[in-house]
């Protein structure tokens, strides 16, 4: 017997007010009363959002007949029992500009499946008709996603229109968010599959050709990574094309992975415009972010941990793991650069070291191994504060250094016959190829030693225990050593130093985090004091701090003013000498 699909409908009806009106239609629903839920969190970002807060209204309906709908949990909805289909309607409020969520204004609509459609219990294996509307105010807005035309409908005339698209399940609907709007957009064609790059927002002679030449260079790189014989694209087992949404605001930075895309969000400055030789660091880091997003739809969303296959989506999903997901793709994603050519070995390089002086600045390296920080993304990494750099460790930063670390080893131990390439392969060959065949199944916790072994004939097992399990620093001088990389440290600065992260609030200086065992700590400084002073001389905010204190030397001492609250207080500080802490990478 075929199951009926469930139907779906949205329309961006106020935009003014930031408002979806979704409508659900379930041809059978459940005889005792049918359960309507929603995701608690999305996929990539593991943090419990509560996105059924903004759920405004909500009724339901069958025979031309009221149903009674009432709240049963944090995320769930039970309708009384009834005869025949039942049709459900709710009012979301969309003003959340992330790449998590949904949000609408008259510019442009832009959502994420798990935070507007709710999901029928028992039917979550149902095929999903979607039924998008446009807004009364816009003409000639259009549709942007790889969530693929219903069966029929794929005719290039209707591509990018509004209509009916479908999903094979509900798990397939909330993986592929949706951009409604008149974004700038290029197509390039990577191994033969079709991508599109979608920018929305104020973008004064932007330069998406040159943006489309290096990521379409960037992609294929990936793509010969993974499948260097069949050079076929990950996404094509879901859609007809990947399409990565970028918005863009004054300041910002993100992105989330989906099967065949990725939301992005990146600052106007970060993007290059027409004439504009050289975009700098800031391009790069978006070519980065972009790099990392995309390597995801190998390596997390059809590699997974056995704790996503599949997502529970109604509570936390712990995994020790995350360094391997996050962390091998940030090591991946500049490399990848380096690989495609977007760019040079000299530019890498930088980069990598930025990474490393990151890590070790970070005491919270010796108290947290990156498998502790990975199994409590949900608790600790997602909810950092002001002394987090003294407690954490970054399963993303860390993680890139772990696999950068056994990227060497199994170079070295097999005089560069064998690289952590290999073992992606093997991961992609046995645990993602056919994840979305219904064949996939998720890695196990203990998994990555046997499986380096498998594809490379290197014992990484005390490696991944000390430096992955363990808190100890990756030894990357003599990894590095091997591969013809020297790696050296100097002080970033000559000024003396009150150990102290700084940022500006409201034209004060305030103390973001005082580093444990530093000068500021010993000398009784506090998160959230705001500086006034250095020995009576005011603190200015544009660089001030560092003006006063490069009048100083090591070892002197500095009364330093400041406002805890509304209460002044002096404090004793002896200046700490420059810390040798800035990592410099060069080829030997």
């Amino acid at each position: 017997m075929k199951t009926e699909p469930i139907l779906y409908s949205l329309t961006p009806f106020d935009p003014a007010g930031h408002r979806f009106r979704v409508e659900l239609r379930i041809p059978r629903p459940h005889a005792r009363g049918q359960q309507l839920t929603l995701p608690a969190w999305i996929p990539g970002s593991y943090l419990v959002r509560d996105f059924s807060r903004q759920i405004e209204t909500i009724s339901a309906r069958s025979g031309g007949k009221p149903v009674a709908v009432r709240k049963s949990g944090n995320h769930s909805w039970q309708c009384e029992p009834c005869n025949g289909p039942l049709h459900v309607e709710y009012i979301v409020y969309a003003w959340d500009l992330s790449v998590r969520g949904a949000h609408l204004d008259e510019t442009h609509a832009f959502f994420n499946g798990t935070s507007v459609f709710l999901s029928p219990t028992g039917h979550e294996r149902a095929p999903c008709l979607l039924h998008l509307y446009p807004p009364a105010h816009a003409r000639n807005w259009k549709v942007y996603t790889s969530l693929p035309l219903a069966s029929g409908r794929a005719a290039a005339a209707r591509r990018h229109g509004f209509g009916l698209y479908s999903a094979p399940d509900y798990d397939a609907l909330i993986d592929h968010p949706v951009e409604m709007g008149m974004p700038q957009v290029a197509r390039f064609t990577a191994h033969g599959a079709e991508h599109e790059l979608v920018f929305t927002g104020v973008l004064p002679n932007l330069d998406i050709k040159r943006i489309a030449a290096d990521v379409k260079k960037i992609c294929e790189a990936q793509i010969a990574l993974f499948e260097p014989e069949s050079l076929r694209a990950p996404f094509l087992d879901s859609a007809d094309r990947y399409v990565f949404m970028t918005m863009v605001v004054g300041d910002g930075y993100g992105g989330l992975e989906h099967r065949a895309s990725t939301a992005l969000m990146a600052s106007r400055r970060d993007l290059p415009t027409v004439g504009r030789a050289d975009a700098g660091e800031a391009y790069e880091n978006f070519l980065g972010l972009v790099s990392h997003e995309y390597f995801h739809t190998w390596n997390v969303k059809r590699i997974k941990p056995a704790a996503f296959a599949p997502y529970d989506l109604a509570r936390e999903n712990q995994t020790q793991l995350l360094w391997v997901f996050e962390g091998f793709t940030s090591y991946y994603d500049d490399l990848m650069l380096m690989r495609s050519g977007a760019i040079d070995q000299k530019a890498y390089l930088a980069r990598l070291a930025k990474t490393i002086t990151a890590v070790r600045r970070g005491p919270g390296r010796y108290k947290q191994s990156v498998a502790e920080s990975s199994f409590d993304a949900w608790t600790r990494y997602y909810k950092q504060d002001e002394n987090s750099p003294n407690a954490l460790v970054s399963y993303y930063t860390k993680g890139s250094l772990v696999a950068a670390g056994l990227d060497m080893l199994i170079r070295r131990e097999t005089r560069g016959a064998k690289s952590l390439d290999d073992v992606m392969r093997l991961m992609w060959r046995r645990y993602g190829r056919r994840f979305y065949q219904g064949q996939g199944k998720g890695v196990p916790e203990d998994a990555m030693a046997g499986l380096v072994l498998e594809a490379t004939g290197v014992d990484a097992s005390g490696f991944i225990q000390r430096y992955a399990h363990g808190r100890d620093d990756v030894p990357l001088e003599s990894l590095f050593a091997s591969q013809g990389i020297a790696l050296n440290w100097k002080a970033s600065s000559s000024i003396p130093t009150l150990d102290i992260r700084t940022r500006v609030n409201h034209e004060e200086v305030q103390v973001a985090t005082v580093y444990e065992g530093g000068a500021g700590h010993r000398g009784g400084l506090s998160a959230g004091d705001t500086l006034v002073a250095v020995d009576g001389l005011r603190v200015s905010r544009d660089g001030g701090l560092d003006r006063l204190l490069s009048a100083y030397q090591a070892g002197q001492t500095a009364t330093i003013h400041v406002f805890r609250r509304d209460e002044l207080r002096a404090f004793e500080v002896v200046l700490a000498e420059p810390d040798q802490g800035e990592c410099v990478l060069s080829v030997e």
